[in-house]
C-alpha cells in the first residue's frame, strides 16, 4: 500500500476509533413517572419506563424492570405527564410554512376590507420599500359572509394602486392579483393568453382577468415575483423549524421540493440547526427529479437520509386542484358550479410515463389528488405501472389528500397497496361548505378515513401545513370527533368515519413511519428505535373528547436530545 494513503488511514483512525468509544460511554437515561407511556407498538402499546442511550431506546417496559436492568441510570422524570412516540406529519409543506411567516397573515379574515386592512398593517410594520411586493397567504372566500365568490383586483387596486399585490388562497391553489402586479407580470399577455394545462384565469366581462388564478395558472403572475434572497429563506426556515418543534413534531413530509430547498437543508443540518427529521417529496418533474434519478435517491443508513434527518426518496406528483377554490377534478359536475368538473393537471397518458419514469429510477410516488376523477385517474397509473419487470419500483405509492372516492375505488387502495396521505383538519375545515359543493351523496366516499382503514388500506395522517396549523393535537381531535373546536356538529359531521384514538394515534407516527419506509427506526416507542418523543400536558387518549384540545405539548425529544423547550439556546 501507498505509504502515505496508509498515514492517512491510521491518522483517521485515531478519531472515529475516540468518536466510537464516546458514544458508547454516553450515559444511560431511564424515563419513569409518566401518567401514561404510549408507545404506538401494537405488541406493547403501553409501558410505564424506558432507558436509552446515543439517541436508541435500549428498553422499554415495565418500571420495576427497566429499573432493574439500568440501576446506575441518569433519571428523567415526566412528572406525571403523558408520552407519546415523536409526532410526524405525513403532508406538509416546511419551506411553505417558512415564507408565509414572513408574509402578511390572512388566516381568519372574514372580508377583502379586513385582508387590506391586514395588508396596510403588515406594510406599515415592515416599512415596505417603494414598489416592493406585498405577498400574503390564507384567504379563504368560503369564510366570507354573504357572496362566497372569487374577489376581483379592484378592491385591492383601490388601497394600493403602485404596489404590486399577490395573495395566495388557504390552499395554495388559487392567487388574487392586483393591476399593478399584473403589469408586472404582462397584463396584455395575460389577457390573450389560453387558461394552462391544468389552470385557470378567472375572467370578467371581456375576457378581461380579475386577479384570480387557479392552480397552474398562477405561475403568470408568480414568475414574475421577485424571488426571496438566500438569507430570507434561511430565516423563514428557522421560524417553521421553531414552529414545527412546540407542536411536537420530530419529523415531517415536505410535499414537493427542489434541489435549492435540499441545499438549504444540508447547510442548516451541517450547522447543526435542524431538530427536525424530513422525508422529502421531490418535484418530479424538476431539476431535483434529473439530478437524483442520475444519483440513485438518498436513503442512508435505516432510511433516515443525510444525518439521520433529510432522506430523498420519493417524488410528487399533481392530478387536480383544491376543492375549496373548485379545481378538483370532479367525476360529475360541482353541485354548487354546473358545468365545471374541476381541472386535470395532466394528462392520463403523460402522467402513466410520469409514473413509469419515477419507478425506473427507483422512487416511491406521492400524487396529489383530491376530487373522485383525480384519484380514479392515478389510481389507474398506479395499477398500470405494476410489472414484475419493474425491479427498481420500491412500491409503497401514496395518494395525497384522497379527499373525494368513487366507491368503486375505495377498496383498491388496499388491493394496489395504495397508502392514503391524509389530512383530517381537512375535513373539519370544509364541512360548513363541502355538502353544498359536492351533494350529500358524494360524501359518502369523501374524507373516508375509518372506511379506507377497515378496507385494509394503510393511513398516514398529516396537516397540510401552512394550509391548516401544524398542531397534531388539532388533527387527532378532528379525526375522533369530525367536529370544529366548539364541538359542532353535535355526534360529529359523518361521524361513521371517525377513527380510534389508537389508530388517530398511529396515523401520526407509526403509519406515517410506514408511509416512508422509515418504520424500523421511528414511529414508535421499541427498543433499538430512535429515542424521538413527546410530552404531553394530558392523557389524550382518556381524556374527554371535549378537552383534547386543551393539550400542551410540554416537550419535545429528538435522538434523546431535548429540542423544545430548548436548554441552551441552542434551537
Amino acid at each position: 500500500m501507498n505509504p502515505l494513503l496508509l498515514a492517512a488511514l491510521l491518522a483517521l483512525a485515531v478519531p472515529l476509533s475516540a468518536t466510537a468509544q464516546q458514544q458508547d460511554a454516553a450515559p444511560v437515561a431511564v424515563l419513569t413517572g409518566a401518567e401514561a407511556i404510549y408507545t404506538a407498538d401494537p405488541d406493547r402499546p403501553t409501558a410505564e419506563a424506558f432507558a436509552m442511550q446515543n439517541g436508541r431506546l435500549l428498553m422499554v417496559g415495565s418500571a420495576e424492570r427497566v429499573h432493574a436492568a439500568y440501576p446506575d441510570a441518569r433519571r428523567l422524570d415526566a412528572e406525571g405527564r403523558t408520552v407519546v412516540p415523536g409526532f410526524i406529519d405525513a403532508h406538509a409543506h416546511l419551506m411553505g410554512l417558512g415564507e408565509s411567516l414572513l408574509q402578511a397573515d390572512l388566516v381568519g379574515t372574514d372580508s377583502p376590507q379586513d385582508i387590506v386592512q391586514r395588508l396596510q398593517s403588515f406594510a406599515e410594520e415592515r416599512d415596505l420599500p417603494e414598489g416592493a411586493w406585498l405577498t400574503g397567504r390564507g384567504w379563504d372566500q368560503n369564510d366570507w359572509p354573504g357572496d362566497t365568490s372569487f374577489p376581483t383586483r379592484e378592491v385591492l387596486d383601490d388601497a394600493f394602486p403602485e404596489r404590486p399585490v399577490w395573495l395566495t388562497r388557504i390552499d395554495g391553489h388559487a392567487g388574487w392579483a392586483n393591476t399593478a402586479a399584473l403589469e408586472a407580470a404582462g397584463l396584455q399577455r395575460i389577457q390573450r393568453a389560453d387558461d394552462p394545462e391544468g389552470g385557470k384565469i378567472i375572467r370578467g366581462d371581456g375576457g378581461a382577468p380579475t386577479g384570480v388564478f387557479v392552480d397552474a395558472a398562477m405561475q403568470m403572475v408568480e414568475e414574475a415575483r421577485p424571488e426571496l434572497t438566500r438569507a430570507e429563506r434561511a430565516e423563514g426556515l428557522q421560524r417553521a423549524l421553531q414552529k414545527t418543534r412546540r407542536q411536537g413534531l420530530t419529523s415531517v413530509h415536505e410535499a414537493g421540493v427542489g434541489r435549492d430547498v435540499i441545499g438549504l437543508y444540508k447547510e442548516a443540518i451541517d450547522d447543526g440547526r435542524f431538530p427536525l427529521r424530513v422525508y422529502a417529496m421531490i418535484d418530479g418533474r424538476g431539476d431535483a427529479f434529473d439530478h437524483y434519478c442520475n444519483e440513485g435517491p438518498l436513503v442512508g443508513p435505516r432510511g433516515l437520509g443525510y444525518r439521520g434527518r433529510l432522506a430523498v426518496r420519493s417524488v410528487k406528483f399533481y392530478m387536480d386542484g383544491a376543492l375549496g377554490s373548485r379545481g378538483a377534478a370532479l367525476l360529475e359536475d360541482y353541485s354548487d358550479d354546473a358545468g365545471n368538473r374541476g381541472l386535470l393537471r395532466r394528462e392520463p397518458a403523460a402522467f402513466r410515463r410520469d409514473v413509469a419514469a419515477a419507478l425506473d429510477c427507483g422512487f416511491q410516488v406521492n400524487t396529489h389528488a383530491i376530487g373522485d376523477r383525480a384519484n380514479h385517474v392515478v389510481l389507474d397509473a398506479y395499477e398500470d405501472a405494476r410489472t414484475p419487470a419493474r425491479e427498481a419500483d420500491p412500491g409503497r405509492h401514496r395518494i395525497e389528500h384522497a379527499q373525494i372516492l368513487a366507491p368503486q375505488d375505495l377498496e383498491r387502495f388496499a388491493a394496489l397497496g395504495v397508502i392514503a396521505s391524509m389530512q383530517p383538519t381537512h375535513a373539519t375545515s370544509d364541512m360548513p361548505w363541502a355538502d353544498e359543493r359536492l351533494g350529500e351523496e358524494r360524501l359518502d366516499g369523501a374524507y373516508a378515513w375509518k372506511s379506507l382503514a377497515e378496507s385494509g388500506a394503510h393511513l398516514a395522517f398529516g396537516s397540510d401545513f401552512p394550509v391548516e396549523d401544524a398542531s397534531v393535537i388539532e388533527g387527532f381531535y378532528a379525526a375522533v370527533t369530525r367536529q370544529d373546536a366548539g364541538g359542532a356538529p353535535e355526534g360529529g359531521w359523518h361521524p361513521e368515519e371517525r377513527v380510534s384514538r389508537r389508530a388517530a394515534l398511529r396515523g401520526f407516527t407509526l403509519g406515517a413511519a410506514y408511509a416512508a419506509f422509515q418504520e424500523d427506526d421511528i414511529g414508535s416507542l421499541e427498543p433499538g428505535k430512535r429515542a424521538d418523543f413527546v410530552l404531553l400536558s394530558q392523557d389524550i387518549m382518556q381524556a374527554p373528547a371535549s378537552n383534547i384540545l386543551d393539550t400542551e405539548v410540554e416537550a419535545t425529544y429528538l435522538d434523546g436530545e431535548k429540542v423544545y423547550p430548548s436548554r441552551d439556546g441552542q434551537y
